[in-house]
């Protein structure tokens, strides 16, 4: 008969319980899902006489004894047992016992049911009795039996071996007794319990077998014994080795701590540190963090090495001794490494390096610094594991660690675990690195946007302090200038852009770059902001719709200070207003201002606000991040800065700044970029400044010529004499020639010599060149040859022309020196 039936070898492999040996010990027979019989084997055909030919294909219910009381379908559970009657070919009642399976097909490759009854050794023998002595004795899992004492009865070999003692002289002792051990004791008190408590129990402990000298963990189960009468006699104490399954939960707790404890910051030294005290002592004994210069690309040239060796440059490193004795360099140093040394051969090849105390390259290793080998002599060094930091296909460095306490080497699953984790700390480092750059560059493009040194004038003394917002990149939109204006004037500006980063800080240039070009042309204060805020319009438009214009909006105050009259021009666009210091009575106030709206917001107005400012005052404008907190109120941080910048005696103004930051921002952690600019007022006496008032008749130009040579003789500026009668004169002129009304002529010296000319005209000169036969139109060019700058500007009643002439080199005429002058004149 060719047909293969049930736990018959199939030759198309279909058929996976044809492994099973075929024997007439169990009854085996497998149906499909309708019932019907696929597989006889020779059991059932010694239960019930039936052959295989006869059975294929035939329903199971028509075996059984009472075919009608038969159900079947899939109502039945996955397993079931029970007596059941069948039907022998002979016609006779068979009783067996029957074990059903439900066979599902993604598990077996079958789909139906599984039947079997055993035939043959049902019956308990006297050999069955003496089974459980012999199990007892050579199970695997060390057993041993104690009596409600907790002494030792009875042990198997594999808990001999453990205990390092026979059983004849472990018996009669308690189980911490036999080890001598605190966790013996603790696993006592365990077996105590269980018998108090007649409850089974699962112990974790960890402890040297007998001989050995490293620790090995086990999983202790505990049960209590009892006798037929129901009486607790004994307690079972059942051990298994779970070392390999404990060092591997503790690799893969250590490379999950790893992933949330390295990278926490994007400072490089920091990461660097994190990855090695998740390391030590977990993984070894003492670890560092190399790196090198210049990242090593891989496919690219090997690194440069100069004489053989190869510069890296220490960053972190840890070690389970106080002060770190097995380091030879302190981070930040460098130190070169032969081209044969373990840290090179992973940097260069890109895998992880391991030796052992044995290998002739450990010896090699040690041997290049006397002063290492002295101390792995001391220390014991016996195992080192060298792993390239590798990431995004560029290796930056290396990190090393040594055993020397732990008694046992770096294994292959130490390598695994060592290389997984500085994979992740390589990615972060890359991280750091790459926002490192990042940061050098922003930080290098905000401070080519900010002012490097503020301008040196007479009209105001500066100082000044930025600090970036913490945990920033250190760039932000905040800014602050001091422009030095016509007529001996300053503009004093702070400004804040909405948001941090590149993106704020360049926005911020832009908007520095605007007001420096607005203050040029003289505009008032409301005026220029009013520009500004047109201009923030269209940036916002430039950006294609990507941002809303208040994500581009921006806060500004602009000063105009005037040293010769005191007075101080001030307009806001949603800035805090500044505060004032009178010099007399050290009076602190909030100066009041039209609060203006946001750059941004486009269409609303702007107003100015004038002050007459006292020799001395001093103004301190700033950014919002000074005086606002986000758990206090504005007025609490405006009444920290009342108390900051009161007069202290002896303080120079630039301490006095330094004072102001320390005691509103005393961490030196902002949450928000803070600016800060104080300014102390001069006034520029008569001394300095001299007025005319020019009638409207042409013959006065002579008039103004002997004044000015009277005024410069008297500051000995003789050599600027036909220099500033020509400037004089074209000036006076042209204002005669095409405006109306008083005119004005003002010297002032300063920094240079001032010659301003006023008219009540509005219309504004043109620089033109003239033809060759024209009768007019030269005259400005000469005052553009002549004057270092010259300018115009508009004030309510007309307009100001000034040109600035530059002092001789030897002219001592600094406003210090002058003052000092100023008393003879």
């Amino acid at each position: 008969m060719s047909t293969v039936g049930f736990g018959q070898p199939s030759r198309s492999g279909d058929d996976p319980w044809g492994s099973v040996p075929d024997e007439g010990a169990t009854a085996r027979v497998l149906l499909d899902v309708s019932g019907r019989i696929t597989h006889w084997n020779d059991g059932a055909q010694l239960l019930l006489g039936h052959t295989v030919a006869q059975t294929r294909g035939r329903p199971a219910a028509e075996l059984l004894a009472d075919p009608a009381a038969a159900s079947f379908g899939d109502g039945w559970p996955l397993r079931w047992k029970g007596t059941v009657g069948l039907r022998h070919r002979d016609g006779r009642r068979v009783t067996v016992r029957l074990l059903a399976h439900r066979l599902q097909q993604h598990e077996s490759g079958l789909d139906g049911w599984l039947l079997v009854s055993p035939l043959a050794g049902t019956g308990r023998t006297a050999e069955d009795d003496q089974l459980p002595l012999s199990a007892f004795l050579y199970a695997p899992n060390a057993l041993a039996l104690y009596d409600t004492s907790i002494r030792l009865r009875r042990a198997n070999r594999a808990m001999e071996e453990i205990i390092g003692l026979a059983e004849e002289e472990a018996r009669g002792l308690r189980l911490s007794e036999i080890g001598g051990k605190a966790q013996s004791i603790e696993l006592e008190e365990q077996l105590r319990q269980a018998v108090a408590s007649g409850r089974p129990r699962d112990v974790r402990t960890r402890l040297r077998s007998g001989g050995e000298s490293s620790e090995h963990a086990w999983l202790a189960r505990i049960a209590p014994v009892w006798d037929g009468g129901d009486e607790l006699v004994a307690v079972a104490l059942s051990a298994v080795d779970i070392t390999g399954e404990d060092r591997a939960q503790a690799r893969l707790r250590l490379v999950n701590d790893a992933t949330g404890r390295i990278g926490s910051t994007l400072e490089i030294g920091r990461t660097a540190q994190e990855l090695v005290d998740v390391c030590v002592p977990r993984l070894a004994d003492f670890g560092h963090v190399d790196l090198l210069a210049t990242p090593y690309p891989h496919g690219d040239a090997e690194p440069s090495l100069d004489d053989g060796v190869l510069t890296l440059r220490r960053v972190a490193h840890r070690s389970i001794r106080k002060d770190t004795p097995e380091a030879l360099v302190e981070p930040g140093q460098v130190w070169e490494h032969a081209i044969a040394s373990s840290p090179v051969r992973a940097v260069l090849s890109g895998e992880s390096v391991v030796l052992h105390k044995d290998d002739p390259a450990f010896r090699t290793w040690a041997e290049q610094e006397p002063v290492r080998a002295r101390h792995a002599r001391e220390l014991g060094v016996h195992s080192i594991l060298s792993v390239p930091l590798s990431a995004r296909g560029v290796t930056l460095g290396v990190a090393q660690f040594l055993r020397y306490r732990r008694p046992d080497p770096f294994a292959p699953d130490d390598v695994l675990v060592a290389r997984e984790i500085v994979a992740r700390g390589a990615v972060c480092l890359d991280n750091a690195q790459r926002f490192t750059q990042e940061q050098q560059t922003a930080l290098a493009l905000q401070r080519s946007l900010l002012p490097r040194t503020l301008p040196q004038c007479s009209a105001v003394q500066v100082a000044h302090r930025y600090l970036a917002a913490a945990g920033r990149t250190g760039v932000g939109g905040d800014w602050f200038d001091v422009i030095p204006l016509s007529g001996a004037r300053v503009g004093l500006i702070v400004g804040d852009v909405v948001g941090h980063g590149v993106q704020a800080s360049a926005t911020m240039g832009r908007l520095r770059t605007a007001v420096r070009t607005l203050a040029d042309i003289d505009l008032p204060p409301d005026e220029l902001l009013t520009h500004l805020d047109d201009l923030v319009l269209r940036l916002s438009d430039e950006t294609g719709g990507e941002e809303e214009a208040g994500d581009i909006g921006a806060t500004c105050l602009y000063a105009v200070y005037d040293p010769v009259t005191g007075s101080c021009t001030i307009a806001r666009a949603g800035h805090p207003p500044p505060v004032l210091v009178d010099p007399e009575t050290g009076r602190v106030t909030t100066m009041q201002l039209p609060a203006g709206p946001p750059l941004g917001l486009g269409g609303l107005p702007f107003e100015s606000a004038e002050f007459s400012l006292a020799e001395g005052s001093v103004l301190a404008l700033f950014t919002d991040g000074l005086v606002e907190r986000r758990d206090e109120d504005i007025d609490e941080g405006y009444r920290l800065l009342h108390d900051a910048v009161t007069p202290q005696a002896a303080t120079s103004l630039d301490a006095r700044c330094g004072e102001v930051i320390e005691a509103l921002l005393p961490d030196g952690a902002p949450d928000d970029d803070v600016a800060l600019l104080m300014a102390r007022t001069r006034v520029l006496d008569t001394a300095h400044v001299v007025t005319w008032e020019i009638p409207d008749d042409p013959a006065v130009c002579a008039i103004a010529r002997k004044n000015i040579d009277e005024r410069l003789t008297r500051w000995k500026l003789q050599e600027l004499l036909f220099t500033a009668e020509l400037v004089v004169t074209e000036l006076i002129s042209n204002a005669i020639r095409h405006a109306s009304g008083p005119i004005r002529l003002r010297l002032i010296l300063d920094r240079t010599l001032i010659v301003e000319v006023s008219d009540t005209s509005s219309t504004a000169p043109h620089l033109r060149r003239a033809a060759g036969f024209d009768e007019g139109g030269r005259g400005l060019m000469l005052v553009a040859q002549l004057a270092q700058r010259w300018g115009t500007r508009h004030w309510a009643g007309g307009k100001t022309i000034w040109a600035e002439l530059q002092l001789p080199d030897d002219y001592a005429g600094s406003v210090a020196a002058l003052r000092v002058q100023s008393v003879s004149l």
